[in-house]
């Protein structure tokens, strides 16, 4: 769907509008409670999750893991698509059940999921595996395939097994390959992504080659045909801006607005520091208009951004850069407003890294129905992470505040992926280390926040 509101995906009836006047009252706790819902395991319970999680209508979770299953994948099987669901009875363990296991490339499957899941009406998911499928690429030599683009069904009956389907396999060259990040809808069912390499331009790494795409993928006319592939900008590199990421946003007019993790300047180490683009929609049914709407330069205005941009009510971009800032910082939220014909950068928040506080955000920020902020970051009194909260702003700016510092195994560790919030103002996320599997460093968790 076009992303043109701030508002959670949540069914506003008084009750629930209650309920975030309470949860509103409560954001002067010190530190929330964190519960580790799911521990991954490994082997065939799958590992790192990646990518945050998302609720279906009935208050289950879904995500997948890059790694674990069964095969042959290097280098520990192909991953998985797993769900969680609530108890019936609160406080009693939530039921992690693995839906899908990739087969990888040898099966004509894809590997290593990536970016986690979108669902359809019909509870159908929908992701993208960085690595598999049919098409031809190799790495150092060894075929891995170019990634693929994946729905996941549905049983008809109840503890039957789901139904995976590839519904494209990236080619390389002019084609994309490695998508990653999130898929994103369209009012009109298609979907949109980002590939991190292919596209057919530039030199942006000497093994994988050019410098990504952003690619549509449209569903078929008739039932049972194929959903047809179009790349609808190929990134050259330099000024242009070099490997997009997911979580691609859409505004009111079907534009595009992502960000690329290299390009633009020339500065960090002569790669460039990223960029935030807009791709304009055909007006006539020529080719989409790319347009590059901030080149980050590494300075007080950051560096290498993480995807996952959002939009407020009134058109404003919001999101993360894992570095830069100016002086002794290592990251900024920053937000963007269009001003006579320009997109102007604000920083909200300069994050320090220094003893206790934390560093580095991960990709993905989100709004609750106050206006407040919500992310994840590195660093942390333990070194393993924090869960972070930016107040809604004043006359005096934003206010930062810690909600959690995560403290690694058995504890969560390592929150890289973007937040959801339920009905009662709760987080909810993964992370890519810690828990009680048998990982160095733990398998990853799904983790909870009460206020």
């Amino acid at each position: 769907m076009h992303q043109t509101s701030w508002f959670p995906p949540v069914t506003r009836t008084p009750a629930i509008l209650l309920a975030l006047v309470i949860f509103a009252s409560s954001l002067s706790a010190a530190e929330w409670k964190e519960k580790v819902l799911y521990s991954f395991q490994g082997g065939n319970d799958g590992a790192f999750p990646s990518g945050g999680v998302i609720f279906d209508k009935h208050g289950d979770l879904y995500g997948t893991t890059l790694q674990g299953g069964v095969g042959s994948c290097p280098p520990a099987a192909c991953g998985t698509v797993f769900q969680l669901s609530p108890p019936a009875r609160k406080g009693d363990p939530w039921t992690k059940t693995v839906l899908y296991v990739f087969k990888g490339r040898d099966f004509s499957d894809g590997s290593s999921p990536t970016g986690g899941v979108v669902l359809d009406a019909t509870g159908s998911l929908y992701g993208t595996t960085g690595y598999g499928g049919a098409g031809p690429c190799a790495l150092f030599g060894t075929p891995v395939g170019c990634g693929t683009v994946f729905k996941l069904s549905p049983p008809a009956k109840q503890g039957d097994a789901w139904t995976e389907t590839v519904l494209y396999n990236f080619q390389g060259g002019k084609d994309g390959y490695l998508p990653g990040g999130a898929l994103t809808w369209d009012l009109q069912g298609n979907l949109y992504g980002a590939t991190t390499f292919g596209g057919g331009y530039g030199t942006c790494n000497k093994i994988y080659g050019f410098c990504g795409t952003v690619f549509e993928l449209s569903p078929p006319k008739a039932k049972g045909g194929r959903w047809t592939e179009k790349v609808l900008h190929s990134f050259k590199g330099g000024k242009d801006g070099a490997n997009p990421l997911g979580g691609l946003v859409l505004n009111s007019t079907g534009a595009i607005f992502g960000s690329t993790a290299l390009g633009g300047s020339t500065n960090c180490q002569n790669v460039g520091c990223g960029t935030l683009f807009e791709l304009e929609p055909p007006k006539d049914g020529s080719a989409w208009t790319g347009k590059i709407l901030h080149r980050f330069t590494g300075g007080d205005d950051g560096a290498d951004p993480n995807g996952g941009l959002i939009f407020d009510a009134k058109g404003a971009l919001y999101g993360t850069a894992g570095g830069g800032g100016g002086a002794n910082s290592e990251g900024i939220i920053f937000r963007f407003t269009q001003r006579g014909g320009k997109w102007i950068e604000t920083v909200l928040h300069r994050f320090t890294g220094f003893g206790d506080a934390p560093c580095c955000p991960g990709a993905g920020i989100v709004f609750d129905v106050r206006g407040a902020l919500y992310g994840g970051s590195l660093g942390g009194a333990y070194f393993r992470g924090t869960v972070f909260r930016l107040d809604s702003p004043t006359a005096r700016g934003w206010a930062f505040g810690l909600l959690y510092t995560m403290k690694g195994v058995p504890d969560a560790a390592y929150p890289e992926a973007a937040i959801v919030l339920d009905a009662s103002g709760n987080l909810y996320s993964t992370t890519a280390g810690g828990g009680t599997g048998t990982c160095s460093g733990g398998c990853g968790t799904v983790f909870e926040l009460e206020p």
